[in-house]
């Protein structure tokens, strides 16, 4: 298994490198992973969050989003060595791009702070990074996963925006706005991150694909949030994620335009012939 382990990116530590080691049964080795938590008065659910991250996780990436609760220190009771960052901007795409460029890991893993997600699940995410992918994608609509958190409405939209994104950049994803994904950190090199709401695990998943990297969907259990109430609003957002799906789009068919009438494209076609 250790042939498919990716070597350590220019500039990082070499210990680090090689903190590889046995996590479960049928993991036999993995490279350090960072775990990304964007909260933001989160106190009272971040207990639930907490007691489910494995023991061999490297690092927990707290992005604090200016919370009025004792959020920052419920999570340093929690987790001693937890890395509380402070979010730059407002939105949730804000608070994960602050969190990444924290992160010293060399696999990311983004998992939300409200309860929905079990942090058992993490060693299929880095299983399935570990066995060639580049990205593990979470699904609730893949066979083996599910939720408890989405409305008729909220599922037909998902649906649909993961329909156009499959027809539009060919991919084959069967969620789209999940926020429980995982990948190696030099993935990052590759998908330039720019947007600042939910619509930001959009953006990722068509991104990953338009730049060739490998995909696998690991299906996964959304629950209830067990405390508050989610800042996502389902019309709204939807929106932002149709805006994006449209904006890459976009810039897909410009892109091929530019290499369609490239002066360097057309000169080398003269000089073939």
């Amino acid at each position: 298994m250790s042939s498919v382990l990716r070597p350590p990116t220019s500039g990082q530590d070499p210990l680090m490198a090689a903190e590889y080691r046995p996590i479960s049964s049928h993991l036999a080795i993995t490279p350090p992973v960072s775990v990304v938590i964007p909260a933001m008065n989160e106190a009272e659910n971040l207990p639930y969050v907490f007691k489910t991250l494995p023991g061999w996780i490297h690092e927990v990436v707290l992005v604090d989003g200016n919370s009025t609760d004792n959020t920052v220190a419920v999570a340093r009771e929690l987790w001693p060595e937890v890395k509380v960052v402070e979010q730059r901007g407002k939105g949730k795409g804000d608070a994960l791009i602050t969190g990444f460029e924290a992160c010293t890991g060399d696999i990311i893993v983004m998992v939300d702070a409200d309860g929905s997600a079990d942090g058992h699940e993490i060693v299929s995410y880095v299983s399935a990074l570990v066995s060639g992918a580049d990205f593990a994608k979470g699904s609730r609509f893949a066979n083996g996963g599910g939720t408890d958190d989405m409305t008729f409405i909220r599922k037909l939209g998902n649906w649909a925006l993961c329909t156009v994104v499959n027809r539009k950049f060919g991919a084959r994803y069967t969620d789209l706005c999940y926020g429980y994904n995982a990948f190696w950190r030099h993935c990052l090199d590759k998908i330039d991150l720019d947007c600042t709401g939910f619509e930001i695990e959009t953006l990722i998943n068509i991104r990953v694909v338009k730049a060739g990297l490998k995909v696998q969907e690991i299906p996964s259990y959304e629950y209830l949030r067990i405390h508050g109430t989610s800042n996502l609003r389902a019309v709204r957002d939807g929106l932002r994620v149709l805006k994006v799906i449209l904006k890459e789009r976009s810039n897909r068919r410009d892109l091929r335009r530019q290499v369609r009438h490239s002066p360097m494209t057309t000169t080398g076609r003269g000089e073939s012939s």
